[in-house]
């Protein structure tokens, strides 16, 4: 793959089943997302399995997506979600 054309993504995963989430970031969403729903055997996100995709966004370079990534980490899941998530949270 062209390194130029590459683009890296920041997601927000959410299980309804145990009200969690996981904030990450790729190069290959697609395939990440296959791994975090279906194929993984360890980890974190394995464990509060079923997730859905509530937020994506892509980035043209890695620092940015990595920047991106470390500040929705360090701030609540409500200032970023959907208002989706956001009422489903105010029901827990």
């Amino acid at each position: 793959m062209d390194k130029s054309l590459q683009t890296f993504t920041v997601y927000v995963l959410y299980s309804d089943k145990h009200r969690k989430h996981y904030t990450g970031f790729t190069a290959y969403l697609e395939l990440r997302l296959e791994q975090h729903f279906e194929t993984a055997t360890k980890g974190w996100t394995v464990r509060y399995r079923p997730w859905r995709l509530i937020f994506a966004k892509e980035f043209e370079t890695k620092s940015e997506a990595l920047s991106n990534q470390r500040y929705r980490r360090s701030d609540r899941i409500e200032s970023f979600v959907p208002e989706e998530i956001k009422n489903l949270m105010n029901m827990m």
